[in-house]
């Protein structure tokens, strides 16, 4: 594998650094983006009895906001019990906004590496066929020359093989970020609903 990097040229180079962060970012964003980390089961229930029960305190309100995402959400909703409905899913909305761009986090990076590395990839086998016509290596030889020219190939074969993978998964991150969002609102809704009497 060595010496197909050493024969692609320099510009295979930042090809791998770009694969070993996408691979580290994909990693991260599976381990956080779980959905019994993001939207744990059964806390909603908790927090409607806390707010039954009255017990609303400030250490309540911090454990609830550095739980999950749903527990800064919900944490938003009990700091307002007693405000209008309105400002209530104000704040609500403030606070998931906040979330949202949390979840977010490295996709754009992620969707960058997917879209940079064919053209990465394609440039490195520009510079290698540059190179190759430029020494007039092979000019007597055409298995030399088609030698020559697959080597430089090798760039465009990379960047797909990274771009490929690396798509799926930030497609797959974007849906379920905005899927999380909508539960989470859909839960903070109920909240709401409960806390102004409409269900109970």
């Amino acid at each position: 594998m060595l010496a197909i990097f050493q024969a692609a040229g320099w510009p295979i180079w930042p090809l791998l650094i770009a694969s070993i962060v996408a691979t580290a970012l994909v990693i991260e964003r599976l381990m956080t983006l779980r959905q019994a980390r993001i939207i744990p089961p059964n806390l909603l229930d908790e927090v409607v009895r806390v707010y039954r029960s009255g017990n609303i305190t400030p250490e309540i309100l911090g454990k609830l906001e550095t739980s999950s995402p749903l527990g800064v959400v919900l944490s938003a909703a009990l700091r307002n019990v007693s405000a209008p409905r309105e400002v209530m899913k104000e704040s609500i909305e403030e606070a998931g906004s906040g979330v949202a761009h949390t979840l977010e986090r490295f996709l754009t990076t992620l969707g960058t590496i997917a879209s940079l590395a064919p053209l990465m990839g394609l440039f490195g086998t520009v510079v290698g066929m540059i190179e190759l016509f430029g020494a007039g290596s092979g000019s007597n030889n055409p298995t030399q020359l088609a030698h020559g020219i697959s080597v430089a190939l090798y760039n465009t074969g990379f960047g797909l093989a990274i771009a490929m993978p690396t798509l799926v998964f930030y497609r797959h991150f974007r849906a379920l970020v905005d899927g999380y969002v909508i539960q989470m609102e859909q839960q903070a809704v109920r909240f709401v609903d409960v806390v102004h009497g409409a269900r109970q």
